[in-house]
């Protein structure tokens, strides 16, 4: 599909969905789990501290490495991949966010309704009875290096609070999943920005999008293998999205 016609696509799609993975959020400076990492936690790997086991094991060890990532999401500032989505919206009779990033930053750019498929570092709850725990959670004295953290109690069955998000071996929120789902099967343009299409289920909503006879789009600076029926754009978020966003609807606001 040449890049005329994708634009034409996307002004004239009545529902386009956003779907995006870690590359989205990188470069707004997000740690991801395939980054080296320094201090603590260069002594762990990541995917072994993002398991139920691992938390009931450590629970402070755990507990501090999700702060120090939510941290750094509070450092950092959505980055022009996160605006050109939002002001997407504005063009565009419907648009759908949905995310695997555990971030904040698609709301903070001025998306709304965003599905996060694998929770959120902001959305804490107690890891035995469930119950949500209300922020403020404090991690500003936090060191740059990480440290371990005693996690807070449940009000109601003074359980440990645990991270909001989902781990290796949890089901996906099953109403962030069927909104997710139903988003992809009603949508003309289905956008996948950052994301490799390796981690299932999440990678199975571009495939529901294409069974669907929505125009499907990768949108990667690391080329990877798609169907012929799918479309590849390869360059950073950034400035991919912008330039969709130019091509299709004219100059984009100052920012």
């Amino acid at each position: 599909m040449s890049t005329s016609t994708l634009t034409q696509q996307v002004r004239e799609a009545k529902h386009v969905v956003v779907f995006t993975g870690a590359g989205a959020s990188a470069e707004s400076g997000i740690p991801t789990f395939r980054d080296s990492l320094t201090g603590l936690w260069k002594r762990f790997d990541p995917a072994q501290l993002a398991t139920s086991e691992a938390f009931r094991a450590d629970p402070a060890l755990c507990w501090g490495w999700y702060e120090w990532r939510r941290l750094k999401v509070l450092q950092a500032q959505p980055n022009a991949a996160h605006l050109a989505i939002a002001e997407l919206a504005k063009h565009v009779p419907r648009l759908t966010v949905v995310t695997q990033n555990v971030d904040d930053l698609h709301e903070r750019a001025g998306s709304r309704d965003v599905i996060h498929l694998h929770g959120s570092l902001h959305s804490p709850r107690c890891i035995d009875c469930g119950l949500a725990y209300p922020l403020p959670l404090t991690s500003d004295a936090l060191p740059e290096d990480g440290c371990r953290i005693e996690p807070p109690r449940c009000t109601a069955c003074n359980g440990y609070v645990r991270p909001g998000v989902v781990w290796f071996g949890e089901m996906l929120p099953e109403d962030a999943w069927s909104a997710g789902l139903a988003a992809a099967e009603e949508c003309d343009v289905f956008l996948s920005i950052g994301t490799s299409g390796i981690v299932y289920p999440a990678a199975e909503l571009p495939l529901r999008a294409l069974g669907q006879g929505a125009v499907v789009v990768h949108v990667n600076p690391v080329l990877f293998d798609v169907s012929n029926q799918e479309h590849f754009l390869q360059g950073s978020a950034s400035v991919m999205m912008e330039s969709l966003l130019r091509e299709s609807f004219g100059d984009l606001p100052a920012s």
